[in-house]
């Protein structure tokens, strides 16, 4: 019965650390909610942060050059994020060649921990983290509340879809890029 509660714990933890968002006094007051600038249909919002090495990672710079680039938010430590991530490293591999590029935002604060998942999970797509957690200035200008999130873009840099999950993401990439 102990062990049970622990695990009831520990899972509801683990939920709760991937979809709850900090609030800080530093943050705008649009935090947290979908800005109308990143909702489907509408104009990409650029990001433009570190990447592993230290360069500056801009969606930008894949936004045009291929038909579709998808902006997957995670973290290394979430459970969910590192579930959903065989999903994302399968869609990647099947479509790369036909025009998809992935660009990592990721909520972590250890970069350690950051550049190690990205090696454990197979992740070859480009990275970028300010390494700010939650405060993650790509995670606000999209209104990120919980991890996995992602974003999909198509070559005229509009949104035309968010949060594909599993065979969801698959089977869209699929019909974008037939």
């Amino acid at each position: 019965m102990k062990r049970l509660i622990i695990y009831l714990v520990a899972g509801t933890l683990i939920l709760i650390s991937c979809n709850q968002k900090a609030k800080t006094a530093e943050a705008p007051a649009a935090v947290g909610q979908e800005s109308q600038k990143t909702v489907a249909s509408n104009q990409y919002t650029d990001i433009e942060l570190p990447g592993i090495q230290g360069q500056t990672v801009k969606v930008s710079d894949y936004v045009g050059k291929n038909k579709l680039v998808l902006i997957d938010f995670w973290a290394s430590w979430c459970g969910p994020c590192i579930r959903e991530l065989p999903y994302v490293v399968k869609a990647y591999e099947r479509y790369h060649d036909k025009g998809l590029e992935i660009v990592g935002v990721s909520l972590d604060k250890d970069k350690a921990s950051w550049v190690q998942a990205i090696e454990m999970t197979g992740q070859k797509w480009p990275q970028m983290s300010d390494l700010q957690g939650w405060n993650c200035k790509g995670a606000q200008l999209y209104g990120i509340q919980s991890i996995p999130a992602n974003v999909l873009i198509n070559e005229q840099g509009e949104i035309i879809a968010r949060d594909l999950r599993g065979e969801d993401l698959i089977n869209t990439l699929a019909k974008q890029l037939q």
